[in-house]
């Protein structure tokens, strides 16, 4: 790609950015929910596609499914409306996707006979692929909705649901990530509007970024550059099979296999005599299936088997040292939160480095995080399950010595 097509093409991404801020500005608060799933849901989720097909309207709801992310279109609709009528739903496809085969995506997303059939509807499900081709195909070149993305936002606005999955999930903040690095990539690099970020759709409104696949592909530490890149204070982070479902209330619900990470920038800082990323008090919680919690008061609530076991940090389980040389790893920073929560030591170190060979393979950071006097836990009655609320993190630069081992 020449320097000038890329110059055009962060150009045109930013005047996209101004267009669809000022249009979320402007826009009426829904009186819908969103189903926000983690990626990899499995038709046989039950709880999540029966959840999403009783917002919609219950039995018989009417789903407009939008493969627009998807590698192909056409399988990736077909499969999901298929599992959505298997949930009692009477779903179907739109045909408005890059990669569908001998269509025009800007002539089918302006087609108001599709966007009538979605508008009738009393939900949307955007597939999982590559969210860029969900934007690609459903705003207009100057940052305005298509016809098809206004009768989305028309059943979001007057009480339906929107779900999506994987990239369904990142187009719900009005930030999403584009082309991003690794994980450790963009806290080494840093991420830039046009390159690594991107405009979503913004149903879940300006004031919470959305992220997915994060325990599985340890992406919570991804979502610290972007948030404090574009001004968020809240994050959440939904796992894969899982899903989260937020209200006209700005209530949150975990629902599915496992559960979500909420990062709090509230209180955070960041010094700027250190040129790589750092982080100061950020609060890190882990919201388990069942919980709930309140966007606009912070209010959480503990799920049914959970109630009563409020845990006594005076009374710990364990009495040892934790700490990890790969935060990033599956389900790493949860398994460390976990035995944080239930332990006499109240600090956590986790560290995460490049692979050798990668650029600034000589540069990790490393993640501390620590119970205090605002952390609390709790244990389910039923399962080994734990929701962890308001750890403090500190993330620092650190050098790796390469090799690092012998």
């Amino acid at each position: 790609m020449t320097i000038f097509v890329k110059t055009i093409r962060l150009l045109c991404v930013s005047l996209v950015a101004l267009s669809v801020q000022i249009s979320y500005a402007a826009e009426a608060p829904p009186q819908g929910n969103l189903l926000i799933a983690g990626g990899a849901i499995r038709a046989d989720n039950t709880v999540v596609w029966q959840k999403l097909v009783e917002l919609a309207g219950g039995q018989g709801a009417r789903i407009a499914v939008m493969p627009s992310a998807a590698g192909n279109p056409e399988r990736s609709g077909k499969n999901l409306a298929a599992t959505l009528n298997k949930y009692g739903a009477s779903a179907f496809v739109v045909p408005v996707a890059v990669r569908f085969k001998d269509r025009n995506y800007q002539r089918d997303a302006e087609d108001e006979t599709l966007a009538r059939s979605i508008r009738e509807a009393g939900g949307v499900y955007f597939a999982g692929g590559d969210q860029g081709y969900i934007t690609k195909a459903l705003v207009r070149p100057d940052g305005s909705r298509t016809a098809v993305l206004q009768a989305i936002w028309d059943v979001y606005n007057k009480g339906g649901v929107i779900g999506g999955t994987s990239a369904g999930a990142a187009i719900m903040s009005s930030t999403m990530y584009y082309e991003a690095k690794t994980v450790l990539g963009t806290l080494a690099a840093g991420v830039n509007d046009g390159r690594e970020l991107a405009p979503g759709l913004g149903f879940v409104g300006t004031d919470v970024f959305v992220d997915q696949h994060l325990l599985a592909r340890g992406r919570f530490a991804r979502m610290l550059p972007a948030m404090l890149k574009k001004n968020y204070k809240l994050g959440l982070g939904i796992d894969e099979n899982t899903a989260m479902v937020i209200n006209s209330k700005r209530e949150v619900e975990i629902i599915g296999y496992q559960g979500a990470l909420l990062l709090d920038l509230t209180q955070a800082t960041t010094n700027g005599d250190i040129k790589e990323f750092n982080l100061t008090n950020a609060r890190i919680s882990y919201l388990d299936h069942g919980d709930r919690y309140n966007l606009a008061t912070g209010q959480y609530t503990p799920s049914a088997d959970k109630i009563d076991g409020k845990l006594d940090a005076s009374k710990p389980y364990l009495n040892e040292q934790v700490y990890s040389a790969d935060i990033l790893g599956h389900n790493t920073v949860l398994v460390m939160m976990e035995k944080l929560i239930t332990n006499a030591r109240t600090e956590a170190i986790g560290v995460a480095t490049a692979m050798p060979g990668e650029p600034q393979d000589d540069l990790g950071f490393e993640f501390k995080l620590t119970r205090d006097a605002r952390s609390a836990g709790y244990e389910s009655a039923t399962a080994d399950a734990y929701s962890i609320l308001n750890l403090r993190m500190d993330v620092r630069p650190v050098h790796i010595t390469r090799p690092w081992y012998r």
